[in-house]
């Protein structure tokens, strides 16, 4: 069993603490995310379970022993870089069977091994070039490839595709996904794009400021984010956030922007009957916004709201159109044959059922 915990472990340079009391577990054979924006401490936590970083306090186990004295040679892991790491002077071959050597493999044991890796990676006819002759995609390859040769308990990966161009990442992200169900192995990989961990983990961990923010499955950070951190940091184009007041009128629960109001379902009302005559966060998804126009469902009572195109950006399969009330400003994810144009005024159908509703204060998930 290759699970990798992480409890009440803290990282200090010098009077600067990186990574704050956190606790993680990965089960085995998981791929598991660590996500956030540059700094959060993810990188400083994955060097920790490499032991590149020794940790000031709090314990770190795989395969339920504790390993914070362990040398990193020992840990039975295996780690990708973002630069590749390899070796320039060496040619493909010796760059994968390079670690298997210095542990004393066989020669038939290491030969195995390479080709075996070669032919999950579809690099077999790269193995008698040197690293300068392959592309960025290639390389990333290799480097992989000398990871998987060695056939540890866990990899880790540290933002290995942020140097390739978006295409290659894209298919990249597919590959590792493969990989990882042929192998089913433990995987624990460093993204700032949260993109990268929305498609590839079964579990993702939210990082800010040194502190995790939030543990989920992809579709329950997304659904169900804990605060307006995690609600922004997930899903792209990101969440639109406007500050507005809670209203009672009658027996309905409004919120008033300043410019519109929408109608909150009667499911909203018990959680924010202590939230009347105060301020809060409203998050509304891109996607969650409709064009009256092209809007083809049932439009509720208090869920069309009036704004002004500022900007249209084409995408291709979609179109993100930049709206604004006079007073905040919002992104509608539209169809590509959406006909508005700047500075025309439309009706926006909003998902009622969909709003998130955030504490201005603490900024903690409401609904």
């Amino acid at each position: 069993m290759a699970e990798v915990i992480l409890e009440n472990v803290v990282k200090k340079f010098g009077e600067h603490t990186i990574v704050k009391n956190i606790n993680l577990e990965v089960k085995d054979k998981e791929f598991a995310i660590l996500v956030g924006p540059s700094g959060c401490g993810k990188t400083t936590t994955l060097r920790m379970i490499a032991g590149l970083e020794e940790i000031t306090s709090g314990k770190i186990y795989i395969d339920g022993k504790v390993i914070n004295n362990v040398l990193p040679k020992d840990r039975d892991i295996a780690m990708v870089f973002q630069n590749y790491a390899l070796y320039p002077h060496m040619k493909v071959y010796d760059n994968m069977a390079f670690g298997l050597k210095i542990r004393g493999y066989s020669k038939f044991e290491i030969e195995q091994r390479v080709r075996e890796a070669s032919q999950i990676l579809s690099i077999e006819h790269l193995l008698d070039r040197y690293p300068k002759e392959l592309s960025g995609g290639q390389r990333q390859r290799v480097a992989v490839g000398r990871a998987i040769v060695r056939k540890p308990k866990v990899f880790l990966f540290d933002e290995p595709l942020s140097n390739l161009d978006a295409k290659l990442r894209v298919q990249m992200r597919a590959e590792l996904k493969k990989i990882h169900e042929k192998l089913q192995t433990t995987i624990i990989y460093v993204t700032h794009d949260q993109v990268e961990g929305m498609t590839m983990g079964d579990k993702i961990c939210v990082m800010k400021d040194g502190i995790i923010q939030q543990i989920d499955s992809p579709m329950k950070l997304y659904d169900t984010p804990k605060n307006k951190f995690v609600a922004g940091f997930i899903g792209s184009p990101p969440m639109n956030f406007v500050n507005v007041m809670v209203e009672k009128d009658n027996n309905d629960i409004l919120v008033d922007e300043g410019t519109f109001k929408l109608k909150l379902p009667e499911s909203f009302k018990p959680r924010l009957e202590k939230y009347v005559g105060k301020k809060v966060i409203l998050g509304i998804r891109p996607e969650n916004m409709y064009d009256k126009l092209f809007y083809s469902g049932t439009v509720k009572e208090g869920s069309v709201i009036t704004l002004t195109v500022d900007l249209i950006e084409p995408m291709g399969s979609e179109i993100y159109l930049h709206l604004s009330s006079g007073k905040n400003n919002f992104v509608l994810r539209a169809d590509p044959h959406n006909t508005a144009k700047p500075n025309q005024i439309i009706e926006i159908v909003v998902n009622l059922d969909k709003l998130h509703l955030f504490d201005i204060d603490t900024e903690e998930t409401i609904i």
